[in-house]
C-alpha cells in the first residue's frame, strides 16, 4: 500500500498493492496497521455505500465539529470523479478543490480528512461507492457547498446542465456563504 500526497496538506490518494493471477485479484482496501505505518492513525466507526447512475452528482457535503468526518472513499463498481474542497480557514489551500478518478479498475482511494467538503460525479453507466467514516452522521452538523460554485472551478467530467442533482444539493450555498466551522 502506498500513499500519494496531493497539493493539499493531509489530503492523500491511497493505492493498494494488488495481487492478481488467472483467478482474479486480491488486495487489502484497509489495514489499520498498514495505515498507521504510513502515518495515518484513524479509528473508523461506520461504512456507507451508495449506488448511482451515470450523470449523478452528489455533494459537496461536510459535517461541522464535533461531528466532522474523515472519509476513506473507494469505488466497488464503475468510475467517479471524486472531489474534496479544503474548508480549513487557516490552511494555505483554503477554498481549493482536488479531484481524482476513482474506479473499480484502478482501485485507488481518497482519504478525505476532517475539514473538507466531499462529493463525486458518476461518469460510468453506474457506480457503487463505499466510504469509511471516523464519526457517525449527525444531521444537525451537516453542511454543504454548491457543486457549481464558480470560485472552485471544479471539472466534474460532465455537462452540469445534464447532471442529476438532489433538490437539497441544488440549493446549497457557495463557499463564501457556507456555515463551515473549520
Amino acid at each position: 500500500m502506498k500513499i500519494e500526497e496531493t497539493f493539499i496538506k493531509d489530503l492523500v490518494v491511497v493505492e493498494p498493492t494488488v495481487f492478481g493471477d488467472e483467478r482474479g485479484y486480491f488486495f487489502e482496501s484497509y489495514s489499520k496497521t498498514k495505515f498507521e505505518d504510513l502515518g495515518v492513525d484513524i479509528e473508523f466507526v461506520q461504512d456507507n455505500q451508495s449506488f448511482s447512475k451515470k450523470g449523478t452528482l452528489r455533494g459537496l457535503h461536510y459535517q461541522n465539529p464535533p461531528f466532522a468526518q474523515t472519509k476513506l472513499v473507494r469505488v466497488l463498481e464503475g468510475e467517479i470523479i471524486d472531489v474534496a474542497v479544503d474548508l480549513r480557514k487557516d490552511s494555505a489551500t483554503y477554498g481549493k478543490a482536488f479531484s481524482v478518478l476513482l474506479s473499480a479498475e484502478n482501485k485507488k482511494q481518497l482519504l478525505v480528512p476532517q475539514g473538507f467538503a466531499h462529493g463525486f460525479s458518476v461518469i460510468s453507466e453506474t457506480a457503487s461507492v463505499m466510504y469509511k467514516c471516523d464519526q457517525f452522521y449527525n444531521k444537525a452538523s451537516e453542511g454543504g457547498i454548491k457543486y457549481d460554485d464558480p470560485s472552485l472551478s471544479i471539472d466534474w467530467g460532465m455537462d452540469l446542465n445534464e447532471a442529476i442533482v438532489s433538490e437539497k444539493d441544488q440549493i446549497l450555498p457557495f463557499i463564501d456563504e457556507c456555515n463551515s466551522l473549520f
